[in-house]
């Protein structure tokens, strides 16, 4: 049973070490062994293992961003029926350009083509369905010619804040807030 217990440790050895895999060639190969090199002991891990952060879903992190920095949830929640449009304006013009600053930081958006709407375009034979959508009379083998009616948008960088909340405040979009007095 010893001898047993030997060779599966032998073979675990062997297949992990590249040292402990060529001493056994050499003793198979009737070669006295040498000395095994002293090894460093392996340091103990202190105390319990660090626990993984919690996870949280990017599109959260995206919405608690946009609420966090320019109040875009407050904005699209608020029941709009009370207000004139001048009032409904001038908050939108204050969001919008939170909310456009946001995603310039963190997404530098970019059209996909640089021709202005209306412009004729030429989408290729082998399109990427991905990067055009044809819409209207869609006839006919690639190329297709046709009007941009959406020059499209593409994230030249992706650079979302690292979630560093608790488990059970993965979900929340926006904290609740108190003022003390």
């Amino acid at each position: 049973m010893r001898r047993i217990l030997l060779a599966i440790r032998v073979f675990f050895l062997t297949l992990f070490s590249a040292a402990t895999a060529e001493r056994v060639r050499g003793a198979l190969a009737g070669e006295l062994p040498s000395a095994p090199p002293a090894e460093k002991p392996k340091p103990k891990p202190k105390g319990p293992p660090a626990a993984k952060p919690p996870a949280r879903s990017e599109a959260l992190t995206l919405l608690a961003t946009l609420q966090r920095e320019a109040r875009f949830v407050d904005f699209i929640q608020e029941p709009l029926e009370g207000y004139a449009d001048a009032q409904i304006g001038a908050a939108a013009r204050d969001v919008h350009r939170e909310c456009r600053a946001v995603l310039t930081r963190l997404f530098d958006l970019r059209p996909v083509v640089a021709d202005e709407e209306g412009a004729a375009i030429e989408v290729p034979a082998g399109f990427d369905a991905g990067k055009y959508r044809l819409v209207g009379n869609v006839t006919g083998e690639p190329p297709y010619r046709g009007k941009l009616t959406h020059h499209g948008w593409q994230a030249a960088k992706c650079e979302l804040p690292a979630w560093t909340g608790s488990a059970a405040s993965a979900k929340i979009v926006a904290p609740v807030e108190v003022e003390l007095e």
